[in-house]
């Protein structure tokens, strides 16, 4: 079974402005199991077919993603971030169902401190480029 770390996100609709509404994200790290991995091609009325994946992935929950379960939107996996299609519970752990590639709305960046900032680098500081042997 293939074990699995990542992040999960979670949803909360908070009013902008009067009658705007807007998700905020924020995400939390889980570990866990791949339970099943199956992959899909669907076509779609574009150009291109769709891939769709309905993995499930088991995660040890926590409080939190116990009380919250129903505003879980994406997770990522293999460098991709994917929807979650369904949640099911199962103590100590949620069953998390993925379905097709996740393209809503994520977490802002933190702001950047003034001394986070490196300087630049210096022109005299940059390594030439290395020359390769033509053999």
């Amino acid at each position: 079974m293939a074990k699995f770390l990542g992040p999960v996100g979670y949803s909360d609709s908070k009013e902008a402005s009067l009658g705007v509404w807007v998700d905020e994200i924020t995400e939390y790290t889980y570990y866990g199991d791949i339970i099943k991995n199956v992959s899909k091609i669907r076509s779609a009325d574009g150009l291109n077919d769709n891939l769709v994946i309905e993995n499930q992935v088991s995660i040890v929950a926590d409080e939190f993603a116990y009380t919250n379960f129903q505003s879980i939107r994406y997770t990522k996996w293999m460098g991709a971030f994917w929807k979650v299609t369904s949640v099911t519970v199962q103590r100590p752990r949620l069953l998390l169902t993925l379905g097709g590639v996740y393209n809503g709305p994520f977490p802002s960046p933190p702001p950047v401190e003034e001394d986070e900032i490196p300087p630049p680098v210096e022109e005299d500081e940059i390594p030439p480029p290395v020359e390769e042997d033509e053999t």
